[in-house]
Formats: C-alpha cells, sequence, structure tokens
C-alpha cells in the first residue's frame, strides 16, 4: 500500500505548530541553539518574597522543566518524520523494515517503528 506522505506532511506540520505554540507557553528558545527550548522561571519581584511565594516559583519551574522536556521529545519526533518523508522514509519501521499500518500512522503520525517494534 502507498502511504499518502502529502497528508501526513499536513498532519505533521498542523502537530509541530501546535506542539511550539505550546512550548511558547512554558519555555524560549535557546538563543545560541534554535532547536532547543529552555524552560522559562516565572518572575520574581524583587524585594519582599516570602517562603510560600518561592516555593510556589519553585514549584511552577520544576513543572515547566518537566513539560518543556516532554513537548521537545514530541517536536522533535515531528522533526523527525518530516524529514523522513523528505528523505522518501516515511512510514517504514526502524527496525525491520516494513511498511508501517496506516492506522498507527494516522494514530500517531510521527511514528517510527510498527506496532511489534513499538516499545
Amino acid at each position: 500500500m502507498k502511504i499518502d506522505t502529502k497528508h501526513f506532511n499536513e498532519l505533521l506540520l498542523k502537530e509541530q505548530t501546535l506542539l511550539e505554540k505550546e512550548l511558547e507557553t512554558v519555555a524560549r528558545k535557546n538563543p545560541k541553539n534554535p532547536n532547543d527550548w529552555q524552560p522559562m522561571s516565572t518572575d520574581m519581584e524583587k524585594g519582599n518574597i516570602d517562603e510560600n511565594e518561592t516555593a510556589d516559583v519553585l514549584e511552577d519551574f520544576e513543572e515547566n522543566i518537566s513539560i518543556t522536556g516532554k513537548l521537545e521529545v514530541q517536536l522533535n519526533d515531528v522533526k523527525d518524520a518530516l524529514d523522513r518523508i523528505a528523505k522518501g522514509t516515511y512510514g517504514v519501521c526502524d527496525v525491520c523494515q516494513k511498511e508501517i499500518d496506516t492506522k498507527r500512522l494516522e494514530a500517531i503520525p510521527s511514528a517510527h517503528t510498527c506496532t511489534i517494534h513499538s516499545h
């Protein structure tokens, strides 16, 4: 079966845009490496900050670190899938080199393995 790479390219580009917008809410691009995102910390007013406010800011920052890491992985997977489309290798399992089922690609357009090798 021939995979409709145009369809999946559109899906992946939409997902890339969504992921970048989500990342912008918790991180900013590293000016030295545009492929890297740095978690943002909540700006604390200088001066009188009590322990509770400091704890809240640190908790928010830790959450941003976690969210940024997860979103970065997803974004890199999407970029990798777009690259595979450009190279003509999209939809082929990295492990067994067999075609990935279209249903799997519809569910996870950035999938790089078939369901058998998806661990």
